[in-house]
């Protein structure tokens, strides 16, 4: 299970109400990203949000990030619903839908691994503008405001990166 910590800053307050939020839209937290630096070297300019770690703090911001899962036809972030978290995919691809107010949908992107999604929700607190749809077998990190706020704390060097 991933660290509590990682999850406190969830819908509702508490450290299980993120991980009951993914239990109910079937997504399974898996553990941590212990070993995001793997992933550092290989996205550099694709992910803008490791672009300037080093192994090291990518490892350290790693273990701070739940791990989630989804399968194929799995929603991981719905139009419309407030969040304090976005996700970074570590593997698989996503689709990002709109809904238009007739009810038609339209694709806004194809997204692959090292890119992130509901990062503008997450900083602004506005709902979520897309629904991100797993296309095919998709895991990604969890980075939620608690996070950011420990890493500025705790290691503020990573923190302002």
């Amino acid at each position: 299970m991933a660290d509590s910590a990682a999850l406190s800053d969830a819908p509702g307050g508490s450290p299980d109400s993120l991980q009951a939020y993914f239990e109910r839209a079937g997504l399974q937290v898996d553990g941590v990203c212990e070993t995001l630096s793997r992933h550092v070297l290989e996205w550099r300019h694709a992910a803008a949000m490791l672009e300037d770690l080093t192994p090291q703090e990518a490892d350290i911001l790693g273990k701070l990030m739940p791990r989630v899962r989804a399968r194929a036809g799995q929603v991981l972030i719905r139009e419309g619903e407030v969040g304090d978290w976005m996700l970074l995919l570590l593997a698989g691809t996503v689709d990002v839908v709109k809904t238009a107010q007739g009810g038609s949908v339209s694709r806004l992107a194809v997204i692959k691994q090292g890119a992130a999604v509901g990062e503008m929700s997450m900083l602004d607190s506005a709902p979520r503008y897309a629904t991100c749809v797993a296309i095919d077998e998709v895991q990604a990190g969890v980075l939620t405001r608690s996070v950011i706020a420990r890493l500025i704390q705790e290691h503020p060097a990573i923190g302002a990166k």
